[in-house]
């Protein structure tokens, strides 16, 4: 579960506050998305909940730690209970697909037996079954997303955050790629899609949780468009 509780976050340099006090909750299972206008505080929220940076005030509680106070050494098992996709895919060239999905199984310490066991489910899971010999250079821009997707799904974590997921895929391959993460998501794994793209928030009937200037604006069932916020 994620709870974010009358969160703020100034940044002591610029004076810059991305976050206003924020009130968000997410539920085990559910799928949401977030949506907003550049500068909404997106990138914010997003590094909140990843404990990159520490809330400036308000509680955040993340798959049962509290990020305002965790220290630094039980960062990393927290972050082991989510998986994050990027835009920009941050695949590993020199690492084949089986490779790329492995190395973050090995990088928590599984073992090679349940890397061989799980590995293959996990690309199969994502349509990639065949691809596992190919390099990132030799696969499309939805292939490559889907590695990503593997990659954050590989060690069963509780909540995968999307980072602008289909930012730099067509329209059909963004399309394919919301389904995926809806199909992940009917196997019980919490999704939080990240997104400014308009027509692909209203395919899908799902929670949409709209922010700008670091406030939650709106926060329901709907499309992007009946929230009234523009580019």
């Amino acid at each position: 579960m994620v709870q974010m509780i009358n969160v703020s976050k100034v940044y002591e340099n610029s004076g810059t506050v991305a976050a206003g006090g924020i009130d968000i909750e997410i539920a085990d299972g559910e799928f949401a998305f977030l949506v907003g206008p550049s500068g909404s505080g997106k990138t914010t929220l997003i590094k909140l909940l990843t404990g990159e940076v520490k809330p400036t005030d308000g509680e955040i509680i993340v798959n049962g730690f509290d990020l305002g106070k965790i220290k630094p050494r039980k960062l990393p098992y927290m972050r082991r209970t989510l998986g994050v996709v990027f835009q920009d895919f941050r695949l590993i060239e020199d690492k084949t697909v089986y490779e790329n999905v492995a190395f973050a199984m090995r990088v928590v310490g599984a073992g090679k037996k349940e890397v061989n066991k799980r590995v293959p489910y996990v690309l199969d899971l994502v349509g990639l079954d065949g691809r596992e010999n190919r390099y990132p250079m030799e696969l499309s821009g939805g292939e490559q997303q889907r590695v990503a997707i593997a990659r954050a799904l590989v060690n069963s974590p509780r909540l995968i955050i999307a980072d602008e997921p289909t930012g730099n895929l067509d329209p059909v391959k963004s399309l394919e790629l919301m389904l995926l993460l809806e199909k992940i998501n009917e196997l019980g794994t919490t999704i939080l899609v990240v997104t400014h793209e308009k027509e692909l928030v209203n395919s899908f009937s799902k929670r949409v949780v709209a922010i700008d200037a670091g406030l939650v604006v709106s926060d329901g069932m709907g499309g992007y468009y009946s929230y009234g916020i523009d580019e």
